[in-house]
């Protein structure tokens, strides 16, 4: 066989970028192989978007960041379970600058005022293999309600990078946000809010 020069030197280089891609992490979905116990949001990989029906015409979003709160997680017994999350209103992000602005501003979140709406889990019943209600008390704008909502487990494992063992939910709700105070612009701009949540959780201890 003839030797190829570039042959060391391209398998060199294929080894150090073996060496230095992240490993795959071995991620369970069935919620009862979960591991059980406390966990923080990890709030880089944690989102919550919002989307409301603007003049008939579209569906406009945005998305609130830096969420904080935990999970205490029973996978043997979900109904034990216990979530609480606190969301910062001047996170908001819109593709609006300007509307961006005005929804920190006193005519809607009030966030100088009202810095966050919480979010604290009464019970919990599962619905589905990996699905469950969460029923609890959402704080926002000085009004506290009942709300629900409906969760979706997607994976739990170590991450590859960070090496800290995490757990993934998704999550969506409805709320009407004049039921909390919050009336500018309705109905041209929809009382009904429709919530999408990603949530990263990173087991403690």
């Amino acid at each position: 066989m003839k030797y190829n020069p570039l042959f060391l030197p391209l398998a060199a280089v294929g080894i150090a970028l073996a060496c230095v891609r992240p490993v795959a992490a071995q991620v369970v979905t069935n919620p009862a192989q979960v591991q059980s116990g406390h966990y923080d949001v990890e709030a880089a990989h944690t989102q919550v978007g919002f989307s409301v029906l603007h003049f008939g015409f579209t569906n406009y979003g945005g998305v609130f960041s830096q969420v904080s709160g935990t999970l205490d997680l029973n996978a043997h017994a979900p109904s034990a379970s216990k979530l609480s999350v606190t969301i910062p209103l001047a996170s908001v992000q819109t593709t609006s600058s300007r509307l961006t602005e005005e929804l920190k501003g006193d005519q809607w979140f009030d966030a100088t005022k009202f810095p966050n709406a919480t979010f604290v889990s009464r019970s919990v019943q599962v619905t589905g293999a990996s699905d469950a209600t969460v029923e609890g008390d959402l704080t926002l704008h000085g009004v506290t309600r009942p709300e629900t909502l409906k969760i979706h487990f997607i994976g739990a494992g170590v991450n590859a990078m960070d090496k800290k063992y995490t757990a993934g939910f998704e999550a969506t709700a409805t709320i009407k946000r004049s039921d909390f105070g919050v009336k500018m612009y309705v109905p041209y701009v929809s009382d009904e809010v429709r919530l999408f949540i990603n949530g990263a959780f990173e087991k403690q201890g």
